[in-house]
């Protein structure tokens, strides 16, 4: 099953091909982009984790989509849905999450990708919740989580379970928007 594209005015979120292979590897193995993430990924391990997120689409129905621009083709980055892939106070859960080239920083790309994608999670998923987080440092994306409409539960910030007991980016901020908090905001 090829995923639903999203459009925006100036976006087209799309399935993944072959060809994004590199482009992505190269946003994985920027160190600025990568910078809250605890390394820079070989090109092994993007196109591993490009390998997880189609197994996501193929299995779920959304994933992470490649953000393309609709101006000129160029890839942006990444920006989608998926499943949070270990236990918390807050699992299951679903998460939106983003990781955009360097150069498209600053532009409300994130924000408009990320409206169309919360609009997806509301009306055909019919989700009752979607989550964000990241480290407390991560201004930028605690910006867009903002941006969209989403609320800082403090209540529920934790220690990441994937990363080892007192690693610097263990503790994540939490952010939550609920259904009907997003229906408001419409």
């Amino acid at each position: 099953m090829h995923p639903i594209e999203l459009i925006t005015p100036r976006l087209r979120l799309r399935g993944w091909r072959d060809d994004d292979l590199p482009a992505f590897a190269a946003l994985n193995a920027d160190p600025e982009v990568m910078h809250h993430f605890p390394a820079c990924m070989t090109r092994a391990q993007s196109d591993d984790l490009a390998a997880r997120i189609r197994a996501h689409f193929r299995d779920h129905g959304f994933g992470q989509w490649v953000v393309e621009h609709r101006g000129d083709g160029a890839f942006v980055g990444v920006l989608g849905l998926q499943n949070v892939n270990f236990e918390a106070h807050f699992t299951p859960a679903v998460e939106i999450g983003w990781r955009m080239m360097r150069r498209f920083w600053g532009q409300g790309l994130a924000s408009e990708a990320a409206q169309a994608t919360l609009a997806f999670a509301f009306e055909p998923l019919q989700l009752t919740e979607v989550l964000a987080f990241t480290v407390p440092a991560n201004l930028r994306s605690r910006a867009v989580m903002e941006r969209i409409g989403m609320q800082h539960d403090p209540e529920g910030d934790f220690e990441h379970p994937l990363l080892t007991e007192g690693h610097p980016l263990r503790p994540h901020v939490l952010y939550r928007l609920g259904r009907a908090e997003w229906e408001a905001l419409r």
